[in-house]
């Protein structure tokens, strides 16, 4: 069952004069000291203007990658705020950690408007274990807290949940509510027929995905590496494609759930084939049972193209997570692409979940053509569980 949170939002708050704790997911990849991709920090601007126009003073809080308690200096957060200047077009100041004296210093002798973004969450330890004395040091920092990081709400952090019992008012931004929404509300309350599309490559990821989705949608599509274990449990030899052994049983146990549901569920019923996992390797064109010994699945083929743009194209609400091949490389990225274009084209709703889902969507020009984007990962695919966020379900009810 999706739950439907009924959150205050950040217009709910009131901010003039206040310094606002915003956890945001700045986690964007760093190449040579630079910001390689800014998508998340361009996701965090509407609720950082709102903030800054309505006279706040704006604490923004995230990590980056994973330094597992040590400071890093690869992992820095300066590169960010450096990059959020450029974009907000007005200075973001930087502190050079998230709690402690100075920190605390540098905060209270900003005015309001005035923006700064604390060093990598992450660098402590305390953060990821939810550790209660350093919940109440961020707390200490701010006078209202919003959580504006959809991508790590599924974690019960000290910046995402333990803060939370030390702040008041807790708010959600524009992100989160928008997430919060447009995976809610496709799922939950669809436009009908509902469409999902899941792609990657184990079952054992999505396997509560799956199981949550055949009791909500019309067709479900299964394509990626994972739908390779479903053809083999029904005795199709897959070569050396990828096999989830350890999901065997579920994928089984999926297939007679869909035989005795009225959810039409969709395979690959042929694939593009290669002798390597490699863009170079030889390529063929194969029915779904004529894998040669020894190849592997590496994309849909043309008649699985076709069939899924049959299901797209009578779809009114359609929500997609994971590709349908390995889209990284050139020669295995025509069946993604065509997805995408396919749902971008689409004349119903169309949210899209997961980082390489967002990614192919970029990458294939056609982002912005689709209903909405998801910024969570994990924490989407928890949501469309049906799971419990911890970081949103702290945040005060309307």
């Amino acid at each position: 069952m999706t739950i439907l949170y009924n959150k205050k939002s950040v217009e709910d708050l009131e901010v003039n004069g206040k310094r606002v704790f915003v956890r945001c997911d700045l986690n964007v990849p760093i190449e040579n000291g630079q910001v390689a991709n800014d998508r998340r920090i361009k996701a965090s601007v509407p609720t950082i203007e709102y903030l800054y126009q309505r006279g706040g003073i704006v604490i923004l809080a995230s990590h980056l990658g994973r330094p597992k308690g040590e400071r890093k200096p690869e992992m820095s957060l300066r590169p960010v705020a450096a990059r959020l200047t450029e974009i907000l077009g007005r200075p973001v100041h930087f502190a050079e950690d998230c709690i402690g004296e100075a920190t605390e210093q540098q905060v209270a002798a900003l005015k309001p408007r005035e923006i700064i973004l604390l060093e990598n969450l992450r660098f402590h330890k305390e953060e990821e274990k939810n550790d209660p004395e350093f919940s109440k040091k961020l707390a200490r920092l701010a006078d209202v807290y919003v959580n504006d990081a959809f991508g790590t709400a599924h974690r019960a952090h000290a910046s995402t949940e333990g803060i939370t019992h030390h702040l008041s008012p807790c708010a959600a931004g524009f992100l989160i509510d928008k997430e919060l929404k447009y995976l809610g509300n496709a799922l939950a309350q669809p436009e009908r027929p509902l469409l999902a599309i899941l792609g990657g490559a184990k079952v054992g990821s999505k396997i509560g995905v799956i199981t949550q989705l055949m009791k909500q949608v019309d067709t479900l599509v299964i394509g990626g590496g994972m739908a390779y274990t479903f053809l083999k449990v029904q005795g199709i030899g897959i070569g050396d494609s990828l096999f989830d052994s350890e999901s065997a049983e579920t994928a089984r146990k999926i297939l007679a759930d869909a035989e005795q549901s009225k959810v039409k569920l969709v395979l690959p019923v042929d694939c593009v084939v290669a002798d390597k996992f490699d863009n170079a390797a030889n390529r063929e064109v194969v029915d779904i049972d004529k894998i040669p010994v020894g190849w592997m699945g590496m994309d849909i083929g043309p008649r699985t193209i076709e069939r899924i743009k049959e299901e797209v194209a009578q779809a009114r609400t359609i929500v997609w997570n994971g590709p349908v091949g390995v889209f990284e490389m050139d020669n295995f990225a025509i069946g993604t692409r065509a997805v995408a274009d396919a749902v971008a084209a689409s004349k119903g709703v169309t949210v899209l979940g997961g980082g390489e889902t967002a990614q192919a969507a970029e990458d294939f020009g056609v982002d912005g053509r689709m209903t909405h984007v998801s910024t969570g990962g994990g924490a989407s695919l928890e949501f469309m569980e049906g799971r419990v966020l911890p970081g949103i379900a702290a945040l005060d009810d309307k």
